[in-house]
């Protein structure tokens, strides 16, 4: 069943598990998912759902690296990992995994994630995306690139020379989840209604004067005057905060799109609204990434 595998990797986020086992030419011999993330896992028990989830992979494969990325190494997590500071290439994620050694004797390593502070001084931080945005930009084949992770807290990284010199994050997911369920919003979308038309309305009128928050009172006044049927105000909205988060971006040339389907062809749709080129990076781009990383770990080990 693990015959050629050469390395393993690890996805674990707040709510979910993704494993692969590579061959010698990075290529994925098998995958598995599990809805298992840290958030499902009782404090203490990590390393007994690692054992139940890949064990098996474990004792077939007794010396290949593992590489663990993802919030399995934050502060709720397995164990935390310090967060290392941008520019940053695999070569350098791979210098600073932290070893933990499990029960078995059997040392795994577990990815840092990037900082990096803006111009005023903010930090901002991100873990498990910047695997992601360097699996992607190698399969583009690419040393520079614009690189955007729409979700729940979307990611723009800027990738020069194969390294991620820096990146912003944006709640635009969470923001509209909390709008449409939690405040006065909500109550006039029809929650299971989409219409791509408002979705491009919305998204162009985050360019009008008067900024975020009066455009979002803006969309309850609307549909008290009948100009936003409840079937278009929840894509209306989606298409506003979403628009405004791109223009706070301000991307320029092709921006490289990973995630889920529906959420790239939304962000594609909304930057060819606002005049710009979005383009879908292949869905695997994580576990590109962590093969990197595990290659460059195992080339280091060589030396």
């Amino acid at each position: 069943m693990t015959a050629g595998t050469v390395a393993i990797g690890v996805d674990w986020g707040t709510t979910s598990f993704r494993a692969f086992r590579f061959g010698a030419e990075g290529e994925m011999l098998e995958g598995r998912r599990a809805q298992a993330g840290i958030l499902a896992i009782d404090a203490g028990e990590f390393e007994d759902a690692f054992e139940e989830l890949i064990g098996d992979w474990l004792d077939a494969v007794p010396a290949v690296p593992v590489v663990l990325s993802g919030m399995i190494g934050s502060r709720q997590g397995w164990l935390e990992t310090p967060y290392l500071a941008c520019p940053a290439a695999v070569d350098d994620i791979s210098g600073a995994l932290v070893p933990l050694t499990l029960a078995r004797g059997r040392v795994i390593h577990l990815a840092p994630g990037l900082s990096v502070r803006a111009g005023d001084g903010v930090p901002d931080v991100m873990r498990g995306e910047e695997v992601q945005i360097l699996g992607a930009v190698d399969l583009l084949g690419a040393t520079s690139a614009t690189v955007c992770l729409p979700g729940t807290h979307s990611k723009w990284a800027v990738v020069e020379n194969r390294r991620v010199t820096s990146f912003s994050t944006h709640m635009t997911g969470e923001v509209f989840d909390v709008l449409r369920r939690h405040s006065i919003l909500g109550r006039g979308i029809e929650h299971a209604a989409w219409d791509d038309a408002a979705f491009r309305k919305g998204v162009a009128r985050s360019g009008a004067a008067g900024g975020l928050l009066h455009h979002l009172f803006g969309v309850r006044a609307a549909g008290l005057f009948g100009d936003l049927a409840p079937e278009a105000a929840g894509a209306f909205l989606s298409g506003l905060v979403i628009g405004h988060e791109i223009r706070a971006a301000e991307p320029t040339g092709t921006v490289y799109l990973v995630g889920e389907e529906e959420l790239v062809r939304l962000y594609r749709g909304a930057l060819e609204t606002l005049g710009h080129r979005g383009e879908a990076v292949a869905a695997h781009a994580a576990a590109c990434g962590l093969f990197l990383i595990a290659d460059s770990l195992a080339r280091e080990a060589g030396r």
